[in-house]
């Protein structure tokens, strides 16, 4: 299995090669020349997640040896998600929930990022490279610390991690600035995620600055989903989520389901779109956005416009205005079109907008949920069922609810569940009509005790943890942060 870019298909790299770098030279995004074909379902459903992850990533990264492939799954699915199976699937009001935050940072991204580490050190190893490689990533609250700790004391690898300083709940906050290890680093930029993001993108593209890395003895690769080694690894709890179902007789073989995404970058919905290409009986695609509704106007309008305020959210994982992983999608779409998306890719850049009418609306329906409509539908689910949602499946339920009154499609649905209630009390406590405690652990117990659960470790700790990473910077003042970073230094306090 080869990857090329989506906008210039005649660069192609083996799989290691893509995950090392991370994003093209040109710009564009690696995507599969190929997507592989799941076997017959009914043959799948009794195995493992493991067992599910070492067919489905090995399918796509084939220039692995399969040791090192079941090397990285055991490595990143066992102790980290306390040796259970990391993926539960809850019925709840008639829909699934795809519960992806029983990792270690409780969010969906311990899916992928427990696992890239593993790729990423087999890959240097195999391709015998000697620099060091830099881990560079813009978060919009969960990417941040799941990098930070599955690239924590990687041998070879140092990890720059920067967040928008006042887009991040304050959870997320304290699991980024109080992480350990000797390689990471975290920078809270004076800007919002697509600040970060752009900063970030431009990093990669500057042809002088990588050579001078080089020089150093540095080269770059990123842990968000722009990189294929973080968006493959997410393919696989789709494909999980059904074949549940149909073990537990709860759907009969090759029945459609529908599948609702909370998002904002795209990319977990465009795993999910990857498991439909391999033959996961997918029919409706359901793209679930917040009050940043760029997709979901985009969907309805086939323009894309980022040239509008950025609002920030209860569910701020997708406060998100330039969604990266939609580049991947529509070079899908549109037959491979290189040049049609290097051209729209150059307008959103230059001009802020473009235009796409390419897509078929009955394979996505885009819809969004305001701040209202979170709380209504956290508040209710709790009400009625007992069971506690963060924000963003929050989002996704609110819009999944709109598109069951429009289309009448009661189809088998699952719902992503991409975060733990304990990363956002605030906005589930005021939700369920509760007051708001000052202090954000107690804010943690009331959580608790609606979820009937002792509070993660990992929550509990950051009472405690001293405080390691205090650094700010302006948005144009990225690359030298990541020089005085790489040299020991420390931008301004």
């Amino acid at each position: 299995m080869k990857y090329y870019s989506t906008r210039n298909k005649e660069n192609k790299v083996s799989s290691m090669e893509a995950i090392i770098k991370g994003i093209a030279e040109d710009g564009g995004l690696f995507v599969p020349e190929s997507i592989p074909t799941l076997p017959e379902l009914e043959n799948l459903k009794n195995l493992s997640y493991k067992e599910l992850a070492k067919l489905i990533i090995g399918m796509y990264f084939d220039d692995y040896p399969q040791e090192d492939i079941n090397a990285s799954i055991n490595g990143a699915y066992g102790e980290k998600f306390g040796n259970m199976e990391p993926v539960k699937l809850v019925e709840k009001d008639g829909v699934h929930f795809l519960e992806l935050f029983h990792g270690p940072t409780l969010a969906f991204k311990d899916m992928a990022l427990t696992i890239l580490p593993y790729l990423m050190r087999a890959a240097l190893l195999n391709k015998g490279i000697k620099q060091e490689v830099v881990i560079l990533t813009a978060t919009s609250g969960d990417t941040g610390k799941a990098a930070l700790e599955g690239f924590k004391d990687v041998p070879g690898v140092n990890v720059v991690v920067f967040y928008p300083k006042d887009g991040v709940s304050e959870m997320q906050r304290l699991q980024m600035i109080t992480q350990i290890g000797k390689n990471t680093h975290v920078v809270a930029i004076e800007g919002n995620f697509d600040d970060a993001q752009k900063g970030v993108k431009d990093i990669f593209g500057d042809v002088e600055y990588n050579k001078e890395l080089k020089e150093r003895g540095y080269v770059l690769s990123s842990a968000n989903s722009i990189n294929i080694g973080r968006l493959i690894p997410q393919v696989v709890y789709y494909v999980y989520g059904y074949l549940n179902l149909l073990k537990e007789g709860k759907i009969k073989n090759n029945q459609e389901i529908n599948v609702v995404v909370p998002t904002g970058n795209f990319g977990n919905i465009l795993a999910a779109y990857y498991a439909k290409k391999m033959g996961l009986p997918v029919d409706r695609l359901i793209c679930a956005s917040n009050d940043n509704k760029v997709l979901t106007d985009f969907f309805e309008t086939g323009e894309y416009d980022k040239g509008r305020e950025l609002l920030l959210t209860s569910s701020p994982s997708m406060d998100i205005l330039v969604s990266s992983n939609l580049e991947r999608f529509l070079f899908h779409i549109s037959g491979e079109d290189q040049s049609a998306i290097k051209d729209m890719m150059e307008k959103l850049t230059k001009e802020g907008s473009f235009r796409w009418s390419d897509f078929s609306k009955e394979e996505i329906y885009g819809e969004f949920a305001d701040e209202r409509e979170v709380s209504s539908s956290i508040d209710q689910m709790y009400g009625g069922e007992g069971y506690v949602m963060d924000p963003h499946t929050a989002v996704a339920y609110s819009v999944y609810k709109k598109f069951l009154k429009e289309t009448g499609d009661d189809k088998p649905a699952i719902i992503a569940s991409t975060a733990s209630p304990f990363k956002f009390p605030d906005k589930v406590i005021a939700s369920m009509g509760e007051h708001i405690p000052e202090n954000l652990f107690k804010g943690i117990e009331i959580i608790a005790d609606a979820m009937k659960a002792e509070i993660p470790s990992q929550v509990s700790e950051l009472e405690r943890l001293p405080v390691l990473h205090r650094q700010t910077c302006k948005k144009e003042e990225m690359k030298g942060a990541v020089l005085q970073l790489l040299q020991g230094g420390e931008t301004n306090d």
